[in-house]
C-alpha cells in the first residue's frame, strides 16, 4: 500500500491494528523499541513525536536527555512476531525541543553521507549489497564469573556432538559450502526469512549454506543506501526471532568457533549517476573505470581507520587472521578472496559491475560503516588516488609466490580493536571534513571501544588456563 499517513491510518482501522511499534538504532547497531496505542498515532504525533530518555542508551547526557522519535512512514510493516497485531516503523531521532534531526542518530549519518555524495557532483546515488553471514546454533550458552568462564555452542548438523537422528549426514570442519539437505538443516529457516524480507520490500538474491557447521549466508541484491542500511537491521531482526521461535540461536559474531571459518559482512558497492553505473568501463580489461579504481584506492588508503567502524569488536580480529580467507592486507585483486577489496569476476553486466570490500563483519553498525566506506571512496576520487602508485595493486605477479620482504611493503589491516581505534584517531579527516561525522563522535566512539577492549584484556581466557595452569 502507499506509505502516507492517511492510507496507513485507514489500513490500521480496517484491520483492527491497535498497537504501533517504533524501532530505532543505537550507536552500536542494536534496535531499541517503544510501543504505543494506535489512538496516539495521529498527525499531531507526526509533528511532535514520542519522547524517550536518550541518556539510558548512551545517546545524551543525563542532565539533558530528552529526545523524540518520529516514524519514517516508508518503512512500515506488520510485525510478524507479536501475538497482538502490531504495525512497526523504523523511527528517526530528533531533538525534543527544536525538533531538529539528532546529529548522533545513526540513520542521520546515512542521510548526510548520501547528501554529501550528491553535493560533490560525482554521483547521485550509491548502491550497496551487504552479505549476511551468520551461525545458527542449536545450543548456545556462556558463563562469566570471577572464578569461572566458559561458553558452549553446538550445531546438530556438525560432527562435534551431533544429533543422533542425523547419522551419516553430518558436516565436518570447512565442509559446509553449499551443502544440500539433509546435511543442510536450515533451508526452511532461510526460506522463511527471505520470503519475509521480500514481503517487507527488501530484496533477496539467494541464500545457501556456508563453510562451517551451522554457518549460513543470505545475500540481497544491490539496493540503495537506505534499503541496505535499514534492510540489514530488518534481516537481523527476522533471523534472530525466527530462530528463537525454532529453539535456536543466531549470531553474527565474526569468530565464535576456534579453527573454523569466521563470518564476515562483505559490502558490494558502486556509484550511479542519472542511472548509469560509474564503475563500469567497457574499454577497460577489468571492466572497472578509472573512477572505480580511485574509489578503491580511497577505501584501501583509509582501511586501517575504517576498521574501527567496520569491525568494532575484539572478536573481529580473531577472524582477521591469516589462513581463513579473511583479508589482513590492503590490496586489490580480481576474484581473490584474500584481498581487502576484490572485483567479483562473475559480474559482467554493465549495470552491476562493482567492487567488494571484504574486511567488515556483522558486529558493525551499518548506519556507520556504510557512510564511512562511501566517504573513503569519495576521498579517493577527489584526490585522484592511484592504486598502483600506492602499492594497492592489481599486481601482475602471483602473490602466493611473494617473499616476506615483498609482503612487508603492503599496508596491513590492524590486528586489534585498540590498533583500529588508534588508526581512526590518526586518520579521520575524510569523515569529518564533509560534516557527516564530528570530531566529538569519533573521539567518543574510540573511547568507548577502548574501554570495551580493556575489559577483556584483564580477564583470563579458558585457553590460557589450559596453557599455563601447570607453570
Amino acid at each position: 500500500m502507499t506509505q502516507d499517513f492517511k492510507s496507513i491510518k485507514k489500513y490500521l482501522e480496517e484491520n483492527d491494528i491497535r498497537l504501533i511499534d517504533f524501532k530505532w538504532c543505537d550507536l552500536w547497531g542494536h534496535w531499541r523499541h517503544v510501543t504505543i496505542s494506535a489512538r496516539f498515532f495521529t498527525e499531531e504525533m507526526m509533528l511532535h513525536g514520542i519522547g524517550f530518555d536518550g541518556s539510558s542508551i548512551g545517546l545524551k547526557e543525563v542532565t539533558s536527555s530528552d529526545l523524540i522519535l518520529i516514524p519514517d512512514l516508508e518503512t512500515g510493516f506488520l510485525d510478524p512476531f507479536y501475538e497482538e497485531p502490531t504495525y512497526s516503523f523504523i523511527a528517526n531521532i530528533h531533538e525534543a525541543d527544536t525538533k531538529a534531526p539528532f546529529e548522533a542518530d545513526p540513520r542521520e549519518f546515512v542521510r548526510k553521507a548520501e547528501k554529501h555524495l550528491i553535493e560533490t557532483g560525482i554521483a547521485d546515488q550509491s548502491m550497496w549489497g551487504p552479505e549476511y553471514e551468520f551461525f545458527i546454533f542449536d545450543e548456545a550458552s556462556f558463563d562469566n564469573r570471577m572464578h569461572s568462564s566458559s561458553f558452549y555452542f553446538n550445531s546438530y548438523e556438525s560432527n562435534w556432538e551431533p544429533d543422533e537422528t542425523m547419522s551419516g549426514y553430518h558436516i565436518g570442519s570447512h565442509k559446509g559450502y553449499h551443502r544440500i539437505n539433509p546435511s543442510d538443516r536450515a533451508q526452511s529457516l532461510r526460506n522463511q526469512v527471505c520470503l519475509m524480507l521480500e514481503e517487507m520490500g527488501y530484496g533477496v538474491k539467494y541464500h545457501h549454506h556456508e563453510g562451517g557447521s551451522g554457518q549460513h549466508e543470505i545475500e540481497p541484491p544491490m539496493q540503495d543506501i537506505y534499503k541496505s542500511t535499514d534492510g540489514t537491521l530488518v534481516a537481523k531482526y527476522l533471523l534472530k526471532n525466527v530462530a528463537y521461535e525454532m529453539g535456536q540461536t543466531i549470531t553474527f559474531m565474526p569468530k565464535p568457533l576456534g579453527g573454523e571459518m569466521g563470518s564476515g559482512m562483505h559490502f558490494h558497492q558502486f556509484l550511479r549517476k542519472a542511472g548509469k553505473n560509474l564503475f563500469y568501463d567497457a574499454k577497460s580489461p577489468t571492466l572497472l573505470s578509472e573512477l572505480a579504481m580511485q574509489y578503491i584506492s580511497g577505501i584501501l588508503y583509509h582501511a586501517p581507520a575504517l576498521t574501527a567502524l567496520t569491525n568494532p569488536s575484539t572478536n573481529s580480529f580473531k577472524r582477521l587472521a591469516p589462513g581463513f580467507e579473511a583479508p589482513t592486507s590492503c590490496f586489490f585483486g580480481r576474484g581473490d578472496r584474500t584481498a581487502a577489496v576484490r572485483q567479483p569476476k562473475y559480474v559482467t553486466d554493465p549495470n552491476e559491475v562493482r567492487i567488494e570490500y571484504r574486511t567488515p563483519d556483522g558486529t558493525c553498525n551499518p548506519y556507520l560503516a556504510i557512510p564511512a566506506m562511501l566517504l573513503a571512496g569519495i576521498d579517493g576520487i577527489q584526490k585522484k588516488m592511484d592504486a598502483k602508485k600506492l602499492n594497492f595493486g592489481p599486481f601482475e605477479s602471483e602473490m602466493k609466490n611473494w617473499s616476506v620482504e615483498e609482503w612487508k611493503k603492503i599496508k596491513k589491516i590492524p590486528s586489534s580493536l585498540e590498533g583500529a581505534c588508534d588508526a581512526l584517531m590518526a586518520d579521520h579527516a575524510f569523515l569529518t571534513e564533509s560534516g557527516v561525522f564530528s570530531e566529538a563522535f569519533i573521539k567518543g566512539f574510540c573511547e568507548f571501544k577502548r574501554k570495551e577492549a580493556g575489559m577483556l584484556s584483564t580477564r583470563p581466557h579458558p585457553y590460557e588456563v589450559e596453557l599455563y595452569l601447570d607453570c
